[in-house]
């Protein structure tokens, strides 16, 4: 089966294979990452400093991500896409395995540098290999299925803190060390997946037509529409750090409006929602092959606003429950549809960069979230510091999508320098 084919039959073996290694990837790299989120206290306890300076080790991750998706995406536009993921998930396993023995705050934060590099390279190189490789008309639903490896490893990483915390009672550099058994899994998965047609094909033509990958980049169509994706970027990864990263603080906080929150409970809600999340990107990255790519985030974004104060004004176990779990099937639904949105808007000749540079891009700029949160908890409290985040960034989702363009349907290996939106979807 090729790209260009919309049959409906069963997903190939290496399609199969190239499509889990994405997911189980970009599970385990979600799951390194939101690990800090629930040992905030535990490392801030261990190396004596405050909560507000454990809270850049998030920021320095998600500042070196737009590295690790140059280095490796551009290495996987000009050699492939199979080595540069093989080595990048070797590398970021090595180093979140190596935070287990961190000796103190700097030689962490080091670490949490060098990690943020290879999460950077793992996101655009995992869905550019896989969009390439799924049949057209199904890219929706996997696009949802993919994005929501980042749920999963959240899941994942509360179910871990609530076991090796709160019911085995180690210390938080166990997450850590553990980390290395999923990851190795992930490894072996990718071991078996062949190179994308779609990446050969492509390298075919531009030697046919003295091109190069100099030329796209410098295409000033092309260099607009990275700016734009860019800013639609970073609205959407401080949408999503800003209703994740200090929710489980605000959820056990006993000060400055938290909710007050036993452990156990705190860590039982954040499983709940991540079972919103995974839910709402499987229902909304579907429904994106029906209603298109722009106006399914966007109806998602509309939805969140009446869901804001549900989640940062209930007091109760129960509404708190609720308000994030609708909160993050809405947030993450709209996320569902991204892998299979930006892919399709990236050339074919750039598609390991351009995606995952623009993602990385908008998480850089939105790094300082939760610093800037932490912070306005500090001094207006929890439920100031979400709403007064959060409501401004769904609005700027739904406009500066509604702004775009869109390219559902377009088949890869067909467009060298542009991603041509379909007839009726809108220009930028």
């Amino acid at each position: 089966m090729t790209e260009t084919q919309d049959s409906p039959t069963p997903l190939t073996a290496d399609q199969r294979n190239s499509f889990l290694a994405a997911l189980l990837g970009w599970m385990m790299d979600a799951f390194d990452y939101f690990v800090v989120v629930f040992v905030y206290a535990d490392i801030a306890a261990d190396f004596g400093i405050s909560l507000t300076q454990v809270a850049f080790i998030t920021t320095a991750t998600l500042v070196m991500r737009p590295v690790g998706a140059t280095i490796f995406g551009l290495w996987a536009d000009r050699m492939g896409r199979r080595i540069p993921l093989l080595v990048d998930v070797c590398f970021y396993s090595l180093v979140g395995f190596l935070c287990a023995f961190a000796p103190n705050f700097t030689v962490l934060l080091i670490l949490r540098l060098l990690y943020g590099i290879g999460m950077g390279g793992e996101w655009g190189l995992g869905a550019a290999l896989a969009m390439e490789k799924i049949p057209v008309r199904r890219r929706g639903f996997f696009s949802g299925l993919l994005q929501q490896g980042y749920s999963l490893g959240y899941l994942l990483a509360s179910l871990a803190s609530l076991i090796v915390l709160t019911g085995l009672g180690l210390s938080w550099r166990w997450l850590f060390a553990l980390s290395i058994i999923p990851a190795l899994i992930s490894l072996l998965i990718r071991a078996r997946v062949r190179e994308s047609e779609v990446w050969t094909d492509t390298r075919r033509q531009m030697r046919m037509a003295n091109s190069s990958i100099r030329d796209v980049l410098l295409n000033p169509a092309i260099v607009r529409r990275f700016g734009y994706l860019i800013l639609l970027m970073t609205a959407f990864n401080w949408l999503s750090h800003g209703t994740q990263d200090i929710y489980p603080t605000f959820l056990q906080a006993k000060h400055d409006g938290g909710a007050g929150l036993l452990p156990g409970t705190a860590t039982g809600i954040a499983v709940l929602y991540n079972v919103g999340a995974t839910i709402g990107g499987l229902v909304f990255g579907t429904l994106s092959e029906r209603y298109g790519r722009r106006y399914t985030i966007a109806f998602c974004a509309v939805l969140g606003l009446p869901i804001v104060p549900l989640f940062a004004l209930s007091h109760t176990a129960g509404l708190l429950a609720l308000g994030s779990f609708l909160m993050q099937v809405i947030v993450q639904g709209a996320w569902g549809v991204i892998p299979a949105h930006l892919t399709e808007m990236s050339p074919d000749a750039i598609r390991g960069f351009y995606p995952g540079v623009t993602y990385q891009l908008g998480n850089c700029l939105a790094a300082f979230n939760l610093p800037i949160q932490q912070s306005l908890a500090a001094a207006h409290g929890y439920p100031y510091a979400l709403i007064i985040t959060i409501v401004p960034v769904l609005c700027a989702v739904a406009a500066l999508t509604l702004l775009g363009t869109e390219a559902k349907g377009i088949h890869f290996g067909k467009n060298l320098g542009t991603a041509t939106p379909v007839a009726g979807q809108g220009t930028q």
